[in-house]
C-alpha cells in the first residue's frame, strides 16, 4: 500500500481510539496522538533506504524486520523515545506507546491484504504471509480514510467519524474478499474442465477498479492466465489505435463469460530452451531473484555484448500493456564463463 495511505490509516485509528475519560495530564492532546499515529504508520516503509543498496536487496528485504509482529512492541518502544524527545520530555514515552503500536500495527494490517507479503514473525522466521484483496494503489480505500479524517476535522469533540471509517473499511475489505472467492472460483471451474486436478489457483487484485482481477493457475511448469472484471456482465470491445493507456489496460479485463486464458510455460517452449532456460535458472549467482519471484516467468532467451542471457520476471508484476516490473536475466560470454547476475531497468523509477 502506499505510504500516505498507510500514515494516513494512523492517524484516523489514533483518532478513533482517543480517550476522552482519562485525565488531561496523562493523555496525549488530541492533536499529538494524531501526528504520532500518521508518523508511526509511515516508519516501517523506511526499509525503503535499502534500495540504495541495490534493488534486489530491498525486494527481498522490503516489507522484513520492520513489518514483524514480533519486533513491533520494539519499534514502538524506540519511536515513542524519540517522540518524548521531540517534545523535549513534555510528554512522557509511555503517552506515546499505545497510539504508536496501533500505528505500526495497522501499516502491517494494510500491507497484509496486499500481494507482497509480509515476514510477519522476522527475526525467527523470513517466510511471507499475504492475504492479497487490495491492490497496492487503492483509492476507493484511500478515500474512506480521508472522509474519515475530513469528517473529525469538521466535527473534532467527536470521534464518531473516524469509527465509522474504520468500519468501512473493514466492509470495503471484506468485500474485496467476497470478490476474490468470485474469482478463485472461476480458476477452479477452469481448472475441474482442463482436468487439471493438481493446479494451484490464485487471484491478485489489479490496477483501475477493486473489480478486476488476475486469475493465476499453475500446474507443474505451466501457468493458466485469465483477466477478469467482477462487475461488467457484457463483453468490452478492444479500444481503437491510439486510445489511451489506461483504456486499453481496462479493455483486457473481461466479464467472466468472455475471458480468455493465456498459457506460458515457466521456461519457454521452443525448441530446447525449458532445458537451458531450468539450467540457468537454477545457477547460484541467481539465488536472490529465485528468492524473491512468486510466480517466476522467462520473459525471453538473447543474444547480446552480456552473452547468452535468460530474462525472468514474476508475474505479480505484469499487467496489461505494460512491460514487467523487476525483469533479471542470468547472462554467460560462452560455455566457459561463469553465470551472472543482470538487471533490466523497467519503465519504473522503482525498477
Amino acid at each position: 500500500m502506499d505510504p500516505l495511505t498507510h500514515a494516513l490509516s494512523g492517524a484516523l485509528l489514533a483518532r478513533a481510539t482517543a480517550s476522552q475519560q482519562q485525565p488531561k495530564q496523562l493523555t496525549l492532546p488530541l492533536r499529538t496522538r494524531v501526528i504520532a499515529g500518521f508518523a508511526a504508520a509511515a516508519f516501517p516503509d523506511l526499509d525503503l533506504a535499502l534500495r540504495l543498496i541495490d534493488t534486489l536487496t530491498y525486494l527481498n528485504w522490503h516489507q522484513g524486520p520492520t513489518h514483524s509482529l514480533i519486533l513491533l512492541p520494539l519499534w514502538a518502544f524506540l519511536l515513542s523515545h524519540l517522540f518524548s524527545r521531540l517534545t523535549r520530555k513534555q510528554y512522557a514515552w509511555k503517552m506515546f506507546y499505545l497510539p504508536v503500536c496501533l500505528g505500526i500495527a495497522i501499516h502491517i494490517a494494510g500491507d497484509l491484504i496486499t500481494s507482497y507479503g509480509l515476514m510477519l514473525f522476522a527475526p525467527f522466521s523470513t517466510e511471507r504471509f499475504s492475504l492479497p484483496l487490495v491492490f497496492v494503489i487503492d483509492p476507493w480505500f484511500s478515500l474512506i480514510i480521508i472522509a474519515g479524517l475530513v469528517c473529525s476535522l469538521i466535527f473534532p469533540q467527536h470521534k464518531t467519524s473516524a469509527i465509522c471509517a474504520l468500519l468501512g473499511l473493514v466492509v470495503y475489505v471484506t468485500a474485496l474478499w467476497g470478490l476474490q472467492e468470485r474469482a478463485r472460483n472461476i480458476g477452479n471451474t477452469y481448472a475441474k474442465t482442463q482436468a487439471l486436478n493438481a493446479a494451484e489457483v490464485h487471484a491478485l487484485p489489479q490496477p483501475l477498479s477493486p473489480f478486476n482481477w488476475k486469475i493465476i493457475l499453475r500446474h507443474e511448469n505451466t501457468y493458466h492466465i485469465a483477466y477478469a472484471n467482477l462487475w461488467q456482465s457484457i463483453y468490452v470491445q478492444q479500444p481503437k489505435d491510439g486510445a489511451w493507456l489506461l483504456q486499453r489496460m481496462a479493455a483486457a479485463y473481461q466479464p467472466s463469460a468472455n475471458i480468455t486464458w493465456q498459457h506460458w510455460e515457466q521456461f519457454g517452449d521452443y525448441s530446447d530452451q525449458p532445458k537451458l532456460a531450468r539450467k540457468a535458472w537454477l545457477q547460484p549467482d541467481f539465488e536472490q531473484f529465485r528468492r524473491f519471484a512468486v510466480f517466476p516467468l522467462l520473459d525471453r532467451m538473447d543474444h547480446s555484448e552480456l552473452g547468452q542471457c535468460f530474462w525472468f520476471f514474476d508475474l505479480r508484476f505484469q499487467f496489461p500493456e505494460l512491460p514487467p516490473s523487476f525483469r533479471y536475466g542470468i547472462c554467460r560470454k560462452d560455455h566457459q564463463s561463469n553465470w551472472k547476475m543482470q538487471r533490466q531497468q523497467g519503465l519504473f523509477l522503482i525498477d
